[in-house]
């Protein structure tokens, strides 16, 4: 594989707006129910009382999540028609919708749950990175309606020497063997310390 591309988020600033989320849903058509990108909201911590004081220590933060693209993807080692492959010049994980028979595999093996299933045509469909977009030069619908500009894209190696290689934070689940490849600035209570 000559290259691997990738997303970043600058997660300390997302504000889980969801533009990303509906810029995605409105270049792809989608139904109601379906999303390729996603926000997850996490919150918790607690408070404590003396007196009259209430001393909060809370926290809440984001995590626009769609496919990761990822290094081993899953998804295509139990795709049982080959529909799903992992194209070699950029890395992006692509279904092929003639193959597809819908059987669903993708998503139940998927730790991001990012194949979605289309009931109107009985096939699984997913983020392909806006690759109609990308091949005119342009980013991403997602990235592109970003207004904070914390979610970008780029090749996964420059993307770590900028950012690092954080793709992991608590709420997200353990994806060290698949390798997604997406890089995370973490929002500082989103990591442990």
């Amino acid at each position: 594989m000559s290259k691997q591309i990738a997303f970043y988020v600058e997660q300390k600033h997302c504000m889980g707006c969801s533009a990303c989320q509906i810029a995605c849903k409105d270049k792809h058509n989608l139904p109601l129910g379906q999303n390729f990108r996603q926000i997850h909201a996490y919150e918790g911590g607690d408070f404590t009382i003396s007196g009259n004081v209430v001393y909060q220590n809370t926290y809440a933060y984001w995590i626009p999540v769609s496919c990761n693209h990822c290094v081993d993807a899953p998804c295509i080692a139990v795709c049982p028609s080959k529909a799903i492959f992992k194209r070699q010049e950029d890395g992006l994980v692509l279904i092929n919708e003639k193959s597809c028979i819908g059987c669903r595999r993708c998503f139940a093996v998927c730790p991001y749950q990012a194949p979605q299933f289309d009931a109107a045509n009985g096939k699984m469909k997913k983020c392909d990175f806006c690759q109609d977009l990308l091949q005119q030069g342009t980013a991403p619908a997602c990235v592109s309606a970003c207004p904070m500009r914390v979610l970008g894209y780029g090749e996964l190696s420059e993307l770590q020497k900028k950012y690092g290689d954080t793709s992991w934070v608590k709420g997200l689940p353990n994806t060290a063997k698949i390798k997604p490849a997406w890089v995370l600035v973490p929002h500082r209570d989103a990591v442990d310390v």
